[in-house]
């Protein structure tokens, strides 16, 4: 059996659902075109960068900064889906750093010395981008008093909220799907800046997905658009279509890394 793990944005219990439902409208147009071997559900009991390098790899959503460090030549592009959220512009997503409501900070320059939590270092909104806002203002390859690392984005959240740390950044699908589905944990912090924009989180398949599935898995992909039975769960998805990038597109990411590594900001720090 092959495998899919397409839930990177189920952070609530609506999207899960959703997702779900996207998972069987895909499963669905693959079986009746004949493609074997298709799982019913969604693998939920393995970790998104597990699931990126199986064996079996049918489809999967993964962070655009981890393809260009360690995925290229192992997974092939299928498509990136577009977002109706704040922040989103086509393809292409961007961070909301946020600090506490009552936090005295106005300017980025402001946060020099407080304590920030990141997801994981190799996340995209959560640090690249983060550290591309930052290198120009570091000094000596450091800028903030600590940096706490959370393991995901709506843990970076609380830690804000917890007063655990001062700032994050945090993706702005993330936080649009906080501030519809649970707006409490949100209530009390503010966007104090945004990021530069990036690609989005592109959906992949394996490379031994021969030319005419992924063919047919961006027909099904493209089909989402338009499909009358699929409408609320774009809408909960805040999903509005997909849209085929090229590794040249994810390069930019990339150059967001070499260029806070010319500032002397290689982490995070």
């Amino acid at each position: 059996m092959r495998l899919s793990n397409i839930a990177m944005y189920t952070g609530q219990p609506p999207l899960v659902a959703a997702t779900d439902a996207l998972w069987a409208y895909i499963r669905d147009r693959l079986q009746k075109a004949g493609v074997a071997d298709i799982p019913e559900t969604l693998e939920k009991g393995i970790t998104h960068d597990e699931a990126w390098v199986q064996p079996g790899l049918l489809l999967a959503q993964t962070c655009g900064f981890p393809y260009v460090k360690h995925l290229r030549g192992r997974v092939q592009l299928v498509a990136t889906p577009v977002y109706d959220l704040p922040g989103c512009d086509g393809p292409s997503m961007r961070s909301f750093i946020v600090v506490r409501k009552d936090s005295r900070t106005e300017t980025l320059a402001d946060l020099r010395g407080l304590i920030a939590a990141i997801n994981d270092p190799g996340s995209n909104s959560g640090s690249n981008l983060f550290r591309a806002a930052i290198a120009p203002l570091a000094e000596g390859g450091s800028f903030f008093g600590r940096v706490i690392e959370t393991g995901g984005h709506l843990r970076s959240i609380d830690a804000v909220t917890d007063g655990r740390a001062d700032v994050a950044a945090i993706d702005c699908i993330t936080f649009g799907n906080a501030k519809r589905f649970d707006p409490d944990r949100v209530a009390d912090i503010r966007i104090l800046a945004e990021t530069v924009s990036g690609p989005g989180l592109p959906f992949i398949t394996g490379m031994e997905t021969s030319a005419e599935e992924l063919t047919l898995l961006r027909q099904i992909l493209t089909d989402i658009a338009s499909e009358p039975t699929l409408a609320d769960v774009r809408d909960t998805l805040s999903l509005r279509r997909f849209e085929v990038l090229g590794d040249a597109d994810y390069e930019a990411l990339a150059e967001l890394e070499r260029q806070a590594i010319t500032l002397g900001y290689p982490v995070i720090a």
